[in-house]
């Protein structure tokens, strides 16, 4: 950790992301972290050039606080070394980050870095329906034997972990897209430290994290975000990241990143480190917003059911929300009785919210998941996951909310 670090160590994380991680003496007194776009950099000499390849070839770990000369930027760059330091300090329990160009490559790159031969891998459902795509059509050819249990399943979710053989992985949504059931992390990381594999537990926190739900401390050992969504928070990049407590973790994710050529660039690591500082301002007011829009479309006759966290009616769901989660979130689900021709009825009417996949913007969208960001799900895998011919989801931005309201009650008055 270099002086600079250390004079930052023990300030809070609203404080730490904007001064941890970088040295306005190294960026010519620059008050914030420039662009650095190069391909290539120059060593301090030929002995620092060897050193700096030896780390990044795994070959040998790098001392406490140790940053070994730059070397070409697909290995990596001063905006990812900045911005890798500075999002650390937003997940509680962490202690190193790794960046990507998107959050499939950050899935991606996880799953190929602790996968093994013939392993085994527990994963609930339903999940994103690009993380399913990755699963079917890349880890199982591979001879991954992938074992899907229902989120919020903690009794099959037991079962599965204690009795999978060769197992590497444990991975979950929760809450899970678009249903929003929660599945126990604490529970699933202590079966998962049960099991003579050591298997490398993973969560996927995109909807609640980082500000309102935090895995580390609840014993997972990583967690991964489409930083698309939330971190960035305007719809205006695609980026992902991987966050672990364990260094040596990150470590072994970088190495394959070397290979894989999926860093985030220069300028989408210096537009993205800018919002984080944001981050928790940006989830507060939506989650506000998507509470009140929710509680008071609950009951409506056109709806089957408003699917948020503060309207859970399952005990087992409540229990596991008042437990891991800090606030419900800017995202809440509709089932309408109509089932797709008045979902889509619904999607053409709305005016102030737009019609577009992703969430976590400041602008409000919705989209109906079936047909849209889970269709690469099997007919068996929607059915039984509950994404419905009437479903539609809604990331809820930051726009007064009693008017989101009022476009969503004119368009349901259609």
């Amino acid at each position: 950790m270099s002086q600079h670090d250390l004079a930052h160590a023990h300030v809070r994380p609203r404080t730490a992301v904007l001064t941890r991680g970088f040295d306005p003496a190294l960026s010519f007194g620059s008050a914030r972290p420039a662009v650095f776009r190069s391909s290539t950099y120059v060593f301090s000499s030929p002995e620092a050039a060897e050193r700096a390849f030896d780390i990044a070839g795994g070959r040998v770990e790098p001392a406490e606080g140790e940053r070994p000369d730059l070397i070409y930027s697909r290995i990596s760059h001063p905006n990812a070394e900045i911005l890798e330091d500075q999002v650390v300090p937003l997940e509680p329990g962490a202690r190193a980050a790794a960046v990507f160009n998107s959050g499939m490559a950050a899935i991606m790159t996880a799953f190929f870095t602790f996968a093994r031969p013939n392993c085994s891998m527990v994963f609930t459902r339903p999940l994103y329906g690009g993380t399913m795509g990755l699963i079917h059509h890349f880890l199982e050819p591979f001879g991954v034997h992938c074992i899907p249990v229902a989120a919020g399943d903690m009794a099959g979710l037991d079962e599965a972990i204690r009795s999978a053989r060769n197992l590497a992985i444990v991975y979950m949504e929760t809450p899970a897209n678009p249903t929003l059931i929660m599945t126990d992390i604490e529970r699933s990381a202590e079966a998962a430290s049960r099991h003579p594999d050591h298997p490398v537990m993973m969560v996927d926190n995109t909807f609640l994290g980082p500000a309102f739900q935090h895995p580390l401390l609840l014993g997972a050992d990583l967690t991964l975000y489409s930083a698309t969504k939330y971190l960035s928070g305007f719809s205006d990049m695609v980026a992902g990241v991987a966050i672990a407590k364990d260094p040596e973790m990150i470590r072994r994710i970088l190495s394959n990143r070397v290979m894989f050529g999926n860093i985030l660039q220069p300028d989408e690591c210096w537009m993205l480190d800018g919002r984080l500082p944001t981050v928790a301002l940006r989830m507060n007011r939506s989650s506000k917003n998507a509470q009140r829009i929710a509680e008071a479309l609950h009951g409506h006759k056109r709806l089957s059911r408003v699917i948020y966290p503060t309207l859970f009616q399952d005990p087992e769901q409540k229990r596991i929300f008042d437990k891991q989660c800090a606030y419900p979130g800017g995202l809440f689900s509709m089932d309408f009785r109509g089932g797709k021709e008045a979902a889509f009825d619904f999607l053409r009417r709305i005016q102030i919210a737009k019609n577009a996949v992703s969430l976590g913007g400041v602008e409000t969208l919705a989209c109906h998941p079936k047909s849209t960001t889970h269709s690469p799900m099997s007919a068996e895998e929607l059915a039984t996951s509950g994404v419905t011919d009437g479903l539609v989801r809604v990331s809820v931005g930051i726009e007064d909310w009693r008017d989101l309201l009022a476009d969503f009650e004119q368009a349901l008055a259609g």
